[in-house]
């Protein structure tokens, strides 16, 4: 939707300035602007995807922290009482 909406900025930007461009000289001018708009236009939108795709992740990874917290603390508890039997098994030297 941002995307979208950063293209129809630029498209927009786009007409305004070749409304204005009458000479030659200034096509080439508003050639250049129009490079530069590209060129900041797809630098953010880089960087809010970029933005998007790591919050993303950050939350996958706090979802499965708390999914598999419970069953990590059962698992220790379960380690311990193992690793209990095995002392008791274990003569002492």
């Amino acid at each position: 939707m941002k995307a979208s909406l950063l293209f129809l900025l630029a498209c927009a930007a786009v007409l305004a300035l070749g409304a204005r461009a009458d000479s030659s000289e200034d096509s080439k001018a508003l050639v250049q602007k129009v490079q530069e708009l590209a060129q900041k236009v797809s630098a953010m939108t880089k960087d809010a995807f970029s933005r998007v795709r790591e919050s993303e992740a950050a939350q996958q990874a706090r979802q499965w922290l708390s999914d598999n917290a419970e069953l990590a603390k059962q698992r220790l508890v379960w380690l311990k009482e193992q690793l209990a039997e095995l002392l008791k098994k274990t003569p002492a030297s």
